[in-house]
């Protein structure tokens, strides 16, 4: 089926998000914060994570169906990316704006860029952006640009610098889809061989949360305000369960990052990560 390459570029309306100091803490626990972590997973002297601001910024307005249409199954969820201006309050109100920045030609699949950008509802000051980066399998060869690549972010050869290894709960997909993803591949055994798979799988911005909480601990000591960016590749499904290992490289005042799971797979790839030292 044909993309709408014509669409591209199109904005949608302001939608107003509104989140409380309890999201914030649910969002902390479901990926994986604990009584290590209180500043996070409570009320006191709380602050939030700063991968919440893919779930927040999330909101495109339904510029995913402007693009074109598809079989049911083949869109991919690829990459995933977000600068902070600020840290995010336990308790906010934003304007998410959402763009259809590119839809690209990858061969065999269709690569849709889907940004948005949250600003603070009553100073109209950017908070966060986002990008979201589908593929959408068999939708290709439509002789179109290629589009943008994480290439650059390869891990380097060499041992990394730092390791962190989280565990995931058995029940970590149950406890994450309380934060509004509900799709049935993450808790329906049934749905989820249909889907080609053994069992139901984690959410892959679970695995990108527990991949931040690595990140902010080790790069920014802790600290969402020396937190600026993260962006990166979904490359291999993660089961509940399973141990999480966040391998880095710093270079400054940016690191490359990769996560493993204990089956062996690299889940996250070619990341990036900015942060003050």
């Amino acid at each position: 089926m044909p993309m709408n390459l014509d669409k591209v570029g199109l904005e949608s309306e302001p939608a107003e998000r509104t989140w409380t100091a309890r999201d914030c803490m649910l969002y902390a626990i479901s990926v994986g914060c604990g009584v290590e972590e209180l500043q996070f997973s409570t009320e006191k002297d709380q602050q939030v994570l700063p991968t919440m601001a893919v779930m927040l910024g999330g909101g495109t307005g339904g510029l995913l169906y402007e693009a074109g249409s598809w079989k049911r199954g083949s869109l991919v969820h690829g990459e995933e990316g977000f600068t902070l201006e600020r840290p995010i309050p336990p308790d906010g109100k934003a304007k998410v704006e959402g763009k259809l920045a590119g839809i690209y030609d990858r061969g065999k699949g269709a690569l849709v860029v889907l940004e948005g950008t949250a600003r603070d509802a009553e100073t109209d000051e950017i908070w966060f952006t986002t990008s979201m980066r589908l593929f959408i399998r068999g939708e290709g060869g439509f002789g179109g640009e290629r589009g943008p690549s994480l290439e650059a972010n390869r891990a380097p050869e060499r041992k990394p610098d730092t390791e962190v290894t989280y565990s995931t709960l058995p029940e970590q997909a149950l406890i994450y889809r309380m934060t509004g993803d509900m799709n049935p591949l993450h808790a329906d055994p049934d749905f989820a061989k249909k889907a080609g798979f053994d069992r139901p799988i984690l959410h892959g911005l679970c695995t990108y949360g527990f991949t931040g909480r690595a990140l902010l601990h080790t790069l920014c000591g802790s600290d969402p305000a020396r937190f600026r960016s993260m962006d990166g590749r979904f490359s291999k499904p993660v089961f509940p369960g399973q141990d999480l290992t966040v391998r880095i490289w710093v270079d400054g005042d940016e690191a490359i990052f990769q996560t493993q799971s204990s089956g062996g797979d690299v889940v996250i790839d070619q990341g990036r990560c900015g942060f003050v030292p």
